[in-house]
């Protein structure tokens, strides 16, 4: 789905990870443009989310440059705590505060670090709860939330602060298959609506019908981006080839 738009929001440029002198990500470039759906696939350990967790500055890099809107990432002065205002992440763990309610949990962000208006959030936290079909559940607590419901609640967390990109980490790994297909489908609506997005996946399906550009990693380096459904049908690269293989796809 082309988007249409040519601004860059986020910039990856050589970025080196290494955990105690073993590389993790190897001179990792991407551009990732405003409205624009990026899925990265690879086999588990290549380091996929570790590249969100450096996006989302929860990694230190020992090389290259992430820039925002332009603005590098890779400096002691950046202030991450107003970063993740911009860029949102969810995680495999829902991460949702056990003795607060639905309601509680989505309005603690805003409230307590962007400090608006509680009426206004409220409002807003409403919206999107009735857009993932979970309403009804506002003053619940997560204990009686199934997984898909808490994940999806997660995701509302995170689109409460108005994030300009979302990042995704296999947000429905730890997930009943019966429950991966509501929060998928969030996903889906979501990518209708433009938000711009980068998705750690291994929903094959999931990842064709979303993606705008796959990103293949494998061992710590892209072996290759392009479009879904090239990638799919042809990839460019052997290890590529394999890994759809073991899929069946």
């Amino acid at each position: 789905m082309d988007k249409g738009s040519n601004e860059v929001l986020l910039e990856i440029m050589g970025l080196h990870k290494e955990y105690d002198g073993i590389t993790a990500l190897e001179n990792i470039n991407l551009s990732i443009k405003k409205g624009e759906v990026v899925v990265a696939l690879g086999p588990s350990g290549c380091g996929k989310s570790t590249l969100l967790r450096c996006l989302n500055g929860l990694e230190s890099i020992q090389g290259g440059d992430i820039k925002f809107r332009n603005k590098s990432l890779i400096n002691k002065d950046v202030n991450w705590q107003e970063i993740r205002q911009h860029i949102g992440m969810v995680f495999q763990s829902y991460d949702l505060f056990p003795h607060m309610t639905v309601m509680e949990n989505i309005l603690l962000g805003p409230i307590k670090v962007q400090k608006r208006n509680k009426f206004e959030v409220m409002e807003q936290a409403k919206q999107l709860l009735d857009r993932v079909g979970l309403l009804e559940r506002l003053n619940s607590y997560p204990r009686q939330l199934s997984g898909g419901q808490k994940q999806r609640i997660a995701i509302v967390r995170a689109l409460c602060m108005n994030p300009d990109i979302m990042l995704f980490d296999e947000v429905t790994a730890s997930l009943d298959p019966e429950m991966v297909r509501e929060v998928l489908e969030v996903i889906l609506g979501l990518a209708k609506q433009g938000m711009t997005m980068v998705i750690v996946t291994h929903e094959m399906s999931f990842a064709q019908a979303v993606a705008d550009k796959i990103v293949f990693i494998d061992k710590g380096s892209i072996c290759e981006i392009s479009e879904p459904d090239v990638f799919f049908t042809n990839p460019e690269t052997e290890r590529a080839k394999h890994f759809l293989n073991i899929f069946q796809y």
